[in-house]
């Protein structure tokens, strides 16, 4: 699971890069909008991520 919410990270931060590159030095204003809609997706991620790292963090505390 960890391994699968690293690739997405890494995938959706590859995927801004060019988009970053067009927004911020060829001015193209549609590649804003993309680098808005993966910021978006981060932060889904980021959140989805937290809770997965609280559940583990629980779950391995009951064990013990």
């Amino acid at each position: 699971m960890a391994t699968n919410k690293h690739a997405e990270f890494t995938a959706i931060v590859e995927a801004m890069e060019a988009d970053f590159e067009k927004f911020y030095d060829k001015e193209v204003g549609a590649a804003g909008t993309r680098v808005r809609k993966h910021c978006q997706d981060l932060a889904k991620l980021c959140k989805e991520t937290r809770n997965d790292v609280t559940a583990v963090k629980n779950a391995r505390k009951e064990v013990k």
